[in-house]
């Protein structure tokens, strides 16, 4: 682990204009986690600091969005992301904010010390300007027409309907979000950090002394200073954030990203009178948890800041995770398409470590990764509950049914070569664990703590310590046994005893092993072996000795439990639901062309009367599949509210099944049913024919299902 006294953990500022998803977790805080977890199971010297970055313009336009003010909106989201870290298990030392006295001062007394020392560049440059509001517009407060595709509500930085990247003088009709008065070119004066003059030190510091860095993190830094750095403002005109301390500066305030990185040191300085012993002695190894988007902030520009400030450790490495993707699209919270942390707290109580599980064992490490409930599913019934669960399950009740519930004990003389090559997979698995760990390779870690569970399954498998019992029984019964005899008995209970002695201190390792990722379930098992937490110290990991002979423990108790596919569904048709459509899909643009052809004959007149008796509701499609030995089939699972019914319908052709799932359509509920193919149809979904193509007939917005259609 190297010559470090002591360990500074941050993970980044979360912005508190809204809560957090499952990205957020498997970016950067699991990952920050499990190795803060780690090095206090080793009694390392360890902090671990973050809190909610409170100032920018994001919280302005989330406040302007909700007509309250920035405040409002940074008490709510503070407790909201701090409520779901801790409920995940996320075990920060503090959880601070950048809106507190403390940051404020902090943040200041950093600029002070730079401007004192000459270090920024005033420069006056022209910015837009609101004339009526009387006051500078940030890029996200200016709305126009995007030029690329005539979307009239781009923002001065991105149209968010066709993602191009823009500048306030690039929109056509440009006015302000504030007022809608069309803004103006106005003079201002802001203080420039000159990040050039840094290039040097940053090149022979970051790409020649930390080439060990991930790949994505090096290249990315190397492309920026490769390119070369320029001065960038460390100062905007706005009213909400830190001021800018300085006499001719009203109206101005820090920038966010000099502000919020600050917020680590201040952070610390709030939980520990050292704070100073964290960040300005050289033996203290910082490493900062991100995602790949505060790569440049956290490797070039905070280093060039701690530089030019001086006296400040810098980061020993800066392990950023790529993009966790949901269901195969990019997370956008804007259309709500993500998995929010405090939604999945609701919907699976006491089930946060299997939620950890999935987005360690599918964590982004080195590239973007995709997050689907299938496979949520998959592995908490296959490697959870069927590979991890089973074999403590198994070994604690038959150590209750063979050996009276108490720790048996170990007979060298008894003991052939699976077992010691069992008990030989403890050490080594401790070191692999270690080598992964302190390369920040945590879903490896995490594969070689489901290995040792696997192995330990197979173990018992081969020793078979049931038919061993078997034996005894059926000898003592005075019955003949084809393979042993009455002497062989104290073998076989020594086999036994063996057996179940190596199946518990594995199982005792196993909660050591599994502490960093799953630390619910770590708990769990020491309940269950009745030792106290302190076992879960990393000194203890490997050993053969961790629970005494003779001592009594527990009843079994189930680790994990099988998600079923009803579940999964609800989960799936929960964020179809949620899906607010971008603006390219809702359309300002006119209609494409339709080809006219003849429309078809009316049918007979009907009375009211008769069209009272169809029972109309809105459904979900929750499954989908093709009908066996039917091409033109597809049987369909729909939710109306009340009850799920199954559809067979003829839509094969037209549609495939996975990409239907979590539409709304009409369903004529009160239709006799009928057999298809031998599976009874509930129901008939409504379809439109347009020149041979099949569309569904639903709501133009999403509506509860067994919403009535009239």
């Amino acid at each position: 682990m190297g010559n470090f006294n002591r360990y500074l953990i941050t993970a980044a500022l979360p912005y508190a204009n809204g809560p957090v998803h499952i990205g957020h977790l498997a970016g950067c805080y699991l990952p920050a986690d499990i190795y803060v977890r780690y090095l206090r199971a080793k009694k390392a010297d360890v902090k671990f600091v973050c809190g909610t970055d409170e100032h920018g313009v994001p919280i302005t336009i989330k406040a302007m969005k909700e007509n309250v003010t920035p405040q409002d909106i940074v008490d709510k989201y503070h407790k909201v992301i701090g409520d779901s870290f801790a409920a995940m298990g996320i075990s920060f030392d503090i959880f601070a904010r950048t809106s507190a006295p403390i940051h404020h001062e902090t943040a200041s007394d950093f600029f002070l010390k730079m401007y004192n020392d000459g270090l920024f560049e005033e420069k006056e440059s022209e910015q837009y300007f609101d004339p009526e509001k009387k006051v500078f517009l940030a890029d996200r407060y200016i709305v126009g027409t995007c030029p690329k595709c005539g979307n009239d509500k781009a923002y001065g930085d991105q149209c968010e309907r066709c993602g191009t990247s823009l500048s306030p003088d690039e929109l056509i009709n440009p006015h302000s979000a504030l007022s809608n008065a069309v803004p103006v070119k106005k003079l201002t004066k802001h203080w420039y950090m000159p990040l050039q003059n840094y290039e040097p030190w940053l090149n022979e510091w970051l790409l020649e002394g930390h080439k060990e860095w991930k790949n994505n993190v090096y290249g990315q830094c190397k492309s920026w200073l490769d390119s070369g750095l320029q001065s960038r403002a460390m100062t905007r005109d706005s009213n909400w954030g830190i001021k800018v301390p300085l006499k001719d500066a009203d109206g101005k305030v820090l920038y966010v990203w000099f502000d919020a990185p600050i917020g680590y040191i201040s952070a610390t300085k709030e939980l520990t009178p050292n704070w100073a012993d964290y960040w300005c002695k050289e033996d203290t190894k910082l490493v900062h948890f991100i995602g790949k988007d505060n790569i440049v902030f956290h490797c070039i520009i905070f280093p060039a800041m701690l530089k030019a400030h001086g006296g400040f450790v810098f980061p020993d490495n800066v392990p950023a995770n790529e993009f966790l993707n949901i269901e195969g699209e990019k997370v956008s919270t804007s259309r709500n398409w993500a998995v929010w942390v405090h939604d999945y707290i609701a919907d699976f109580p006491d089930q946060q470590d299997v939620l950890r599980y999935v987005l360690c064992s599918t964590a982004p490490e080195t590239k973007d990764n995709d997050f689907t409930w299938k496979d949520f599913q998959d592995r908490n019934n296959n490697e959870l509950v069927s590979t991890l669960g089973n074999f403590i399950n198994r070994t604690m009740v038959l150590m209750h049914k063979l050996c009276g519930g108490k720790v048996p004990a170990y007979h060298e003389s008894a003991a052939d070569d699976i077992d010691k090559e069992m008990l030989a997979e403890f050490s080594a698995t401790k070191q692999r664990l270690e080598t992964s760990l302190e390369a920040y390779r945590f879903r490896e870690a995490l594969a070689e703590v489901m290995e040792f569970s696997r192995k330990g399954n197979q173990y018992l498998q081969r020793s078979e310590p049931w038919i061993l019992a078997k034996a005894i029984e059926k000898i003592n019964a005075g019955e003949t046994h084809p393979k042993y005899t009455e002497k062989d008995l104290p073998l076989l209970q020594a086999k036994i005893d063996n057996c179940l002695h190596i199946c518990l201190q594995l199982t005792a390792n196993l909660a050591i092993f599994a502490h960093p990722f799953m630390p619910f379930t770590a708990k769990k098992i020491c309940h269950m072996l009745k030792v106290v937490d302190r076992m879960l110290e990393w000194e203890n990991a490997g050993s053969a000795k961790l629970l005494s002979v003779g001592y009594a423990l527990r009843a079994p108790e189930l680790l994990f439990q099988k998600i079923e596919d009803d579940q999964i569904a609800a989960q799936i048709e929960k964020l179809h639901a949620g899906l607010i459509k971008p603006a390219a899909e809702v359309a300002t643009a006119a209609p494409a062309a339709v080809e006219e052809k003849p429309a078809a004959p009316a049918k007979p007149e009907i009375q009211y009367d008769d069209f009272a008796k169809l029972d109309l509701r809105v459904g979900t499609i929750v499954q989908a599949e093709k009908v066996e030995k039917a091409d033109k089939l597809l049987k369909l699972l729909v939710d109306i509210g009340t009850e799920q019914r199954t559809v067979v319908s003829g839509i094969a052709m037209h549609f495939n099944p996975a990409d239907i799932i979590g539409k709304q359509v009409t369903l004529v509920a009160n239709l006799a049913p009928r057999k298809m193919r031998g599976i009874e149809s509930q129901g008939m979904i409504l379809m439109a024919e347009d020149n041979g193509k099949l569309v569904f007939v639903n709501p133009a917005e999403a509506v509860a299902p067994g919403s009535g259609v009239s």
